[in-house]
């Protein structure tokens, strides 16, 4: 079973170390993977050994605190905004929280190293050791007042400590625990002196106390954890605009009426209607109207979509222009966006295996780390210098030395990297699949539906029998196929919808997967499929029947085969469209040195046909669908780092056998559970893109481990005063906080440089096809057709006043050339008119108000 906790206290990699191995002590844990970022806990545990109490209850026994988190479900209302608004909410307090006690430190720290410093500097008061008493007092005070407001580091700090895990807070609290108790020494070595009169002894305590630098390291720290919690808070930005995409309302059809509701309360089965420039609330199937939907936010195409009756129709995405009602089928919790905001922060909270290293020393920093301070301090007054040289280095070591930057160095570069991907289409479902993604050496691509549109047709038709013309033939190949799902089948169906045949119904039907399938028809038992399943089934294939199967195949077709009573009586050539985008991604993967293979169930000719024209590295043809996991499996046993790339039903096993399994959005559900990352465009370039933005993060994270671990390393001898004796290097507590704090900014601001990553290579647009035909299956396996019109440039001409030289034709042509949908405008001075071209519907008042706004009259528009 697997549960999430809210996590309470955590602030460094320390914490989240003790949390996570505190947890993983609790008998029947399985997994743990606890962020940081998010101070959110994931634990798989046996149901039968434990419980969340028994998981909490071991977080609270070292001093942090866990609450088990509420889980969305589809009954909630809202749930994903509730989720989002609750931890918005709680990222703002936080925020508010530390900018207040900092201000307020911060006002009270001027006037404390005034009063500290004012002597040493110069300044016109309180020189002189009579007035060492009230300057004592005084940064008492105020230190006093600072350390209440950042009372949290000795809270947090000192309860880990005492709980034997100590972190990041613990080493601050140390250090100014350290500094403020040596001060108080100090005041009261000062009165000792003034009361015996030992003024050589005021005088050294005057200059000996640490209560400036106990108040500074504090504010320092807590300066450099609130521009940390600032900078966090932009790694999720994407997930932000993916939730504020969610519209708060829908126009529904009930009973004949349209009513408003809120988008949370549409139910699956609703009529809904959209209009021009409304928000889409829920997935569903357009059932009447036109209209076209502007999908860049969900699957990053920049062109809007056109839709029509049978057309999917997905969640948050905007209606540019038409009005059409669609049939809601998935709500709630289960519509793509709700899915694509949970994979994205889900993905937020998991560990790369990278991170596994920063963990394991962070879990032993801190110990270590204030061994060393002890060490020091030991060998510096062992070494006969004063008590306050050897306590400034130990401070100094403790305050320079907090891992925040080993904790941050990985979520936030694997935050923003997924929420990046998001942004262009890519779902990658965990942190490990983004850090692998980039050591893949070899891609395995299935042909139907991923590197082709998957929507094949009928190119050849070949009559063997002479009882049958062409039209009956295909009547009857299209009625054996009518039980078959198969985009082959669908093509044969089509084609003959198409020349307007009727449709015999099948008596039975028996498919065989990756060969064909068997049928009965008017009392006669039918083979139709492949050249292997004919030979299984001892059909005989003449010589010039395995000639025009040569010939097809030669052409890029997949011949199908059709027999009866131990006869073939005819083949159906069928060729699917090699997508320009897939010829593009494969040049791309190999300018990578990907080794590419294409792995089909088309016979080895059909596939060399189509491997030709995409340049493949290898050709693995002729593969049931129960032997690609196998094929994926014997190119790993060679060593290689496998990514396959598919889209059905019988290429899940190979998905989840993959090193990294990549599933083409348009897919089934199953390939897509199955799959490590998803595309929601049918684009092979979104590939490439998941490769560069793997290697990106990964190289952020590196640059990020590199410089906290090397910060560290150099800055704890510095820190110790190492360097002292011989170049008389030294740090002084108050820089080493300072210091401390800035490399955690440095590090998430660097993690942040990757939301401006974009991809090495635009997509090439697809060709438009000139006609579209659809089909429809219902559950009786009937079709439907409908053809649509050939898909024209649209035009339009508009007369226009006011234009007298070539400058006003510019500026018309400007206006209108800047309008979404507008391809190009050109202005005739002579008839005073634009004439438009269009690549997308725009209302015509749309374009006469841009006319109107580069100061010229729009009269009318043809």
């Amino acid at each position: 079973m697997e549960k999430q906790f809210d996590v309470s206290g955590m602030t460094c990699a320390s914490c989240s170390a003790n949390v996570e191995r505190a947890v993983k002590k609790v008998p029947g844990v399985e997994h743990v993977d606890v962020s940081l970022l998010n101070n959110t806990m994931k634990v798989d545990y046996n149901d039968e050994e434990t419980n969340p109490s028994q998981i909490m209850a071991a977080v609270d026994a070292i001093g942090y605190g866990a609450t088990l988190k509420e889980q969305g479900n589809t009954a909630s209302k809202n749930s994903m905004q509730e989720e989002w608004d609750r931890r918005q909410k709680r990222m703002e307090e936080e925020q508010k929280e530390k900018k207040s006690n900092l201000v307020y430190s911060l006002i009270l720290l001027v006037p404390l190293m005034i009063v500290a410093m004012g002597p040493m500097m110069g300044l016109p008061f309180w020189q002189g050791m009579e007035w060492g008493v009230i300057s004592a007092i005084t940064q008492l005070v105020l230190t006093m007042m600072i350390l209440f407001f950042q009372r949290s580091f000795f809270i947090h700090g000192w309860k880990a400590l005492f709980k034997k895990a100590p972190n990041m807070d613990s080493l601050v609290a140390l250090g100014a625990s350290a500094a403020f108790g040596y001060g108080l020494y100090a005041m009261y070595k000062m009165a000792y002196g003034f009361g015996f009169g030992d003024m050589e002894m005021v005088h050294g305590a005057m200059h000996s106390m640490y209560f400036e630098s106990a108040a500074m390291i504090v504010t320092l720290v807590s300066l450099g954890k609130y521009l940390e919690a600032r900078s966090k808070s932009k790694t999720s930005d994407a997930l932000g605009k993916l939730v504020d995409l969610a519209p708060k309302n829908a126009t529904v059809i009930r009973n004949g009426q349209e009513v408003q509701v809120n988008a949370e309360d549409v139910m699956a089965g609703d009529v809904v209607l959209i209009r021009p420039g409304q928000r889409i609330p829920v997935d569903g199937i357009v059932i009447s109207g036109h209209g076209y939907v502007d999908q860049a936010a969900i699957t990053g195409e920049s062109i809007p979509v056109e839709k029509e009756e049978g057309d999917p129709i997905i969640s948050a995405t905007m209606n540019v222009n038409g009005t059409f009602q669609f049939r809601a089928t998935k709500v709630g919790d289960d519509t793509t966006l709700a899915q694509i905001i949970r994979l994205v922060d889900e993905a937020g909270n998991t560990k790369a295996p990278i991170a596994r290293l920063a963990d394991k020393v962070s879990g032993i920093f801190v110990p270590i780390v204030i061994g060393i301070a002890l060490v020091t301090f030991i060998v510096w007054l062992v070494s006969g210098t004063s008590f306050e040289f050897a306590l400034s280095n130990a401070i100094s070591v403790l305050v320079i030395s907090c891992p925040c930057a080993l904790g941050l160095a990985t979520p936030v570069a694997v935050m923003v990297g997924t929420g990046k991907a998001a942004e262009n289409g890519i779902l990658i479902k965990s942190a490990e699949s983004l850090e692998t993604m980039h050591k893949v050496d070899m891609i395995v691509l299935d042909k139907t539906g991923t590197i082709t549109s998957g929507n094949p047709s009928i190119h050849d038709i070949v009559v063997f029998d002479p009882k049958y013309d062409e039209d009956s033939f295909l009547r009857l190949a299209a009625s054996i196929e009518t039980g078959s799902e198969h985009p082959l089948a669908k093509a044969i169906v089509l084609e003959a919808k198409a020349r307007n045949l009727v449709l015999d119904g099948l008596e039975n039907y028996v498919a065989l997967s990756g060969k064909g399938l068997k049928a009965k028809l008017e009392g006669k038992e039918y083979v139709a499929g492949n050249q292997k399943l004919m030979e299984e089934e001892k059909i005989f294939l003449s010589k010039p029947i395995k000639d025009y199967i040569h010939k097809l195949a030669d052409q890029g077709q997949t011949p199908l085969l059709f027999a009866c009573e131990d006869k073939v009586l005819g083949i159906i050539g069928v060729a699917d469209t090699i997508r320009q985008s897939s010829i593009q991604a494969i040049r791309a993967f190999k300018e990578k040195g990907i080794y590419v293979v294409m792995l089909t169930g088309d016979n080895i000719k059909t596939a060399n046909a189509i491997a030709q024209d995409i340049q493949v590295d290898e050709v693995i043809a002729d593969v049931l669908p129960t032997q690609k996991e196998s094929v994926v499996r014997r190119f790993q046993d060679d060593g290689k780092f496998v990514a396959m790339v598919g889209d059905g039903i019988n290429d899940a096993p190979a998905l989840a056998r993959a090193n990294v399994g990549i599933a083409i959005g348009a897919g089934t559900d199953i390939a897509i559970d199955s799959a490590d990352i998803v595309l929601m465009k049918d684009n092979l370039m979104d590939v490439n893109t998941a490769y560069e933005l793997s290697d990106k993060v990964i190289k952020n994270i590196k640059m990020n481990l590199f410089w906290a671990f090397f910060y560290n390393v150099l800055g704890i001898p510095v820190a110790a005063g190492v360097f002292y004796p011989l170049w008389g290097i030294l740090l002084s507590p108050m820089i080493g906080s300072a210091a401390m704090s800035l490399s955690s900014v440095c590090v998430v601001l660097n993690a942040l440089r990757l939301r401006f990553f974009k991809p090495s290579q635009e997509s090439v647009q697809e060709k438009k096809e000139a006609t579209k035909a659809k089909i429809q299956y219902t559950e009786d396996y009937t079709v439907g057709i409908e053809e649509h019109k050939e898909e024209k440039t649209m035009e339009k001409i508009m007369k226009v006043n006011g234009m007298s030289c070539n400058h006003c034709k510019a500026h018309v042509e400007k206006a209108l050339d800047e309008v979404s949908g507008v391809k190009k405008a050109v202005v005739d001075l002579d008839k005073k008119e634009a004439r438009i071209t269009l690549e997308a519907p725009v209302e015509n008042q749309v374009l006469m108000d841009a006319v109107k706004n580069a100061g010229y009259e729009p009269v009318s528009i043809q």
